[in-house]
């Protein structure tokens, strides 16, 4: 079979959005090349390994790659995705260079790219996100495996947003807690938290691609009788006070439902949002205060943003 790899000279600041743009056109997952990831500090604590080829990379900007097979739509796919990446700047989104290059690569190259750049990542003190083909062994006895295959899933797990979210999720999920995952994705937040004892997690995406693959890897990780998964625009028509929501997407979209979220969390409950780019920071946390949260920590990785919101265990009168 015959892929096309499309590649977008983009920006940081771009970096979700194009990617999720990729994804709705079909791709499987993408492929980041940042320079940053050249030059930045690696905290020991965690003890990653990188073998990184300064010629994989750009001189500025990052790209973002994805893999689509060739057929009659590719045209017209590609012609979409121009458009709708054009259309992020309505959105006050830089999309830098925005040079969009296709190239054409066979079955057996597609799946070495991914090999090529996916590694066992130990993201927080106890969670290592492990693709299926690597043979990893735990280097202690309280660590947390999540396996995921980017050939199937949106995302590797390991992209600041999503470390950030883990993190957070650590800090505030209890045993027997019930937790909704709004934009799910790859489901790889639902699976992390199942693993720190959640209940009952529901997993969310509007995107019906997303909700397979979320399907997939809850499974590959045994956690499916734990993590249900649905099609669903953001919280719309859920029922039930839950102990903890969180949401990794745009800050643009987390904006709509900060209220909803404040109605469907528990007293003493947590919203955590993430997606969230620096200049909007002041922004969405103006948004959850205002909703009637109290804030209670602030993650920072690299250029993004995660926000530990709390509703108070007694309201204002």
């Amino acid at each position: 079979m015959k892929w096309s790899e499309i590649s977008i000279h983009t920006t940081n600041e771009a970096i979700e959005p194009v990617s999720n743009i990729l994804h709705e056109a079909g791709a499987s997952g993408v492929v980041i090349e940042d320079p940053f990831d050249l030059i930045k500090e690696r905290e020991d604590q965690f003890g990653e390994l990188y073998q990184l080829n300064p010629n994989d990379y750009p001189v500025e900007g990052v790209i973002v790659k994805a893999y689509l097979p060739v057929n009659s739509f590719l045209g017209e796919t590609v012609e979409e995705i121009k458009l709708a990446i054009n259309n992020l700047m309505s959105y006050n989104i830089d999309v830098g260079h925005n040079k969009v290059e296709i190239s054409e690569v066979n079955e057996e190259e597609w799946a070495t790219a991914w090999k090529k750049y996916y590694h066992p990542v130990k993201i927080s003190e106890r969670f290592t996100i492990v693709p299926t083909w690597e043979n990893y062994k735990p280097v202690s006895s309280d660590e947390l495996i999540i396996e995921l295959d980017p050939g199937m899933a949106f995302g590797t797990g390991t992209h600041p947003t999503t470390v950030m979210c883990i993190q957070a999720l650590e800090r505030t999920v209890k045993k027997g807690d019930e937790i909704i995952d709004v934009g799910t994705g790859s489901g790889v937040l639902s699976i992390a938290s199942a693993m720190l004892g959640g209940k009952a997690v529901q997993a969310l995406d509007l995107d019906e691609v997303a909700v397979r693959s979320a399907r997939l890897n809850i499974k590959l990780n045994k956690v499916h009788d734990v993590v249900s998964v649905s099609q669903n625009n953001l919280l719309e028509g859920i029922d039930g006070q839950k102990d903890v929501i969180v949401a990794n997407i745009l800050a643009e979209i987390i904006l709509r439902f900060t209220d909803d979220s404040f109605n469907l969390v528990k007293p003493g409950g947590y919203f955590i949002t993430s997606g969230i780019i620096q200049p909007k920071k002041q922004e969405v946390k103006d948004a959850l205060i205002h909703a009637g949260f109290e804030i209670e920590e602030i993650l920072l990785m690299e250029d993004w943003v995660a926000i530990i919101a709390k509703r108070p265990e007694k309201e204002a009168l």
